[in-house]
């Protein structure tokens, strides 16, 4: 639906370049510029922020696939730590006085044991850790201290670290865990989107309802219990306004599942082969399936360490999916992360987030530039504002991006009776033809076209109506641009193309102009046509 990446930053560095120079004698804003061109070259950033002990760091090990993140409650989790993707595994302290020094890399567990070697941590900015993870070449993920912590340094580390340096944003997107949004969590999330540059354009943050197995009180059910939760969350004017979505989420199941190993699913299938009633005695609680003897041929230690490994919830889930007929680690470990809610939330990042990277990335950098020179207006302001402005244009994922995140909220300009088609069309499901139009990926072209065809007809009508508001002909002209570069695609014409205003006609004839400029043409061609409007 884009350009390709590389261009449209090429496009983006080269006008940060220049609106740099244009501020050569204030230092201060074409930092902000220089800063925000750094950017552009390194992975999307995403933060893990949440309360304390709401499981940010097992949902980052089960994001990444290992445990890397410490889970407990040392002074490693008091500190921001940036885990990127890396050739060799390597950890470096950056210091609040700017410097930087190597810290001891040590295993455990088949993870990572930080430690930050005498240093206080009032004196550490943050951690960085590279690691060799396929799962972290996507995106560094960020682990946050917790916010409203007893300790109100550890809690302004976070907010310390989204308000980020030179007036630009720690991260690019976050994703906030809760079990229950209070007003301060709002808040945060509020204040970061102001940090992003994002306004009430709130594209940058997905909502985690953690640990999600104790809603139901660890009953089998728990899950389906935490997604009507998360339903109902979702419904929440406060939380729409500042959140493009709500999952809910089982860390630990999660983490389970992406590590699970032949000798867990050895000794579950073990317990799943005993005595009904016997094992269900020993999962009423952690002592009772930790004790020295019990009826089942499996050792303490043994036992010990499902339960660290999986929990009591996640012990009953893999014995019953063993007993429903998985046979095998891997269909079992897959079925973990399924049920888990992990695959769901990935989905999300990568669909939001992690698939249009370069857009999103683009996105921040003209929206600070846009800022910059409203605070600070410059000779040659309107010529990079009108740049900015052809970028934004020639850029479909953006105003796709701006209005997935607005038709969520309480005052979506969308109709309430086309939302979740126009979600799908945005992109909402998957970026590709199929996933757009809600069909299956091996549906033929022809298939595709006829139905691309027959939705822009319908959103064509949508911007029409002519007792439609404003915002809901502008919202439906957005649509429309998606359809009508959808239907440019599966013609063999580039999207990029159809965005920036070639269009082939029913003939094969390439039409002048943008989307926007043919229904005007039309319009103008209608006696009346824009004054019904």
């Amino acid at each position: 639906m884009t350009p390709a990446g590389p261009p449209l930053l090429d496009g983006v560095r080269a006008l940060l370049d220049e609106a740099a120079g244009c501020y050569a004698e204030r230092p201060e804003v074409a930092e902000r510029l220089h800063a925000s061109r750094r950017r552009l070259d390194e992975p999307l950033r995403l933060a893990l922020v949440g309360r304390v002990k709401s499981g940010k760091s097992t949902l980052l090990n089960a994001l990444v696939g290992t445990r890397i993140a410490p889970t407990d409650a040392g002074e490693c989790t008091r500190v921001v730590t940036l885990y990127r993707h890396g050739a060799t595994p390597r950890v470096v302290l950056h210091d609040t006085d700017g410097g930087r020094r190597t810290l001891p890399v040590r295993r455990a567990d088949g993870g990572l044991r930080l430690d930050l070697g005498g240093t206080p941590t009032e004196e550490v900015a943050h951690l960085v850790v590279d690691w060799p993870a396929p799962d972290l070449l996507p995106a560094t993920v960020v682990d946050t201290p917790g916010i409203s912590s007893l300790s109100g340094a550890t809690s302004a580390r976070t907010r310390t670290f989204l308000d980020g340096e030179a007036g630009l944003a720690g991260a690019d997107v976050v994703v906030f865990l809760t079990r229950q949004p209070q007003p301060e969590d709002v808040a945060v999330l509020a204040a970061f989107q102001a940090g992003t540059e994002a306004g009430p354009a709130h594209t940058t943050t997905i909502t985690v309802l953690s640990r999600a197995d104790e809603v139901g009180a660890g009953r089998l059910d728990a899950l389906l219990a935490a997604g009507a939760v998360a339903r109902r969350m979702s419904e929440d004017p406060q939380l729409a306004a500042v959140s493009s979505a709500v999952v809910p989420v089982a860390g630990l199941v999660a983490l389970a599942g992406r590590t699970l190993r032949h000798a867990d699913h050895v000794a579950l299938h073990a317990l799943a082969t005993a005595d009904a009633a016997q094992v269900s005695s020993m999962l009423l609680t952690a002592d009772r399936f930790c004790r020295p003897e019990t009826p089942v041929p499996l050792s303490a230690e043994v036992r010990t360490s499902l339960l660290d490994r999986l929990g009591l919830f996640g012990i009953r889930l893999a014995i019953t999916l063993v007993r429903a007929g998985i046979a095998d680690a891997t269909a079992l470990a897959d079925e973990l992360v399924r049920r888990s809610g992990l695959a769901e939330l990935q989905r999300l990042l990568r669909v939001h987030f992690t698939d249009r990277a370069p857009q999103l990335r683009a996105g921040t950098a003209l929206r600070l530039l846009e800022g910059v020179l409203a605070e600070h207006p410059v000779d040659g302001g309107e010529r990079l504002l009108a740049e900015a402005e052809r970028l934004r244009l020639a850029t479909g994922d953006l105003g796709e991006l701006d209005l997935l995140a607005r038709s969520r909220s309480a005052a979506s300009p969308l109709p309430a009776a086309l939302r979740a088609d126009a979600e799908r069309l945005l992109g909402a499901d998957g970026t590709g033809p199929a996933a757009r139009l809600g069909l299956p990926e091996d549906t033929p072209t022809t298939t595709l076209r006829t139905a691309a065809r027959q939705a822009l007809h319908r959103w064509q009508e949508a911007a029409a109506d002519p007792l439609a508001d404003r915002a809901g002909v502008d919202a439906a002209e957005v649509v429309v641009r998606s359809c009508e570069a959808l239907l440019a695609g599966l013609d063999g014409w580039s999207a990029a193309g159809a965005l920036a205003g070639a269009l082939p006609a029913a003939g094969g004839e390439v039409l002048p102009g943008g989307p926007g400029e043919q229904r005007d043409q039309a319009e103008d061609e209608q006696p009346g046509g824009r004054d019904q409007r």
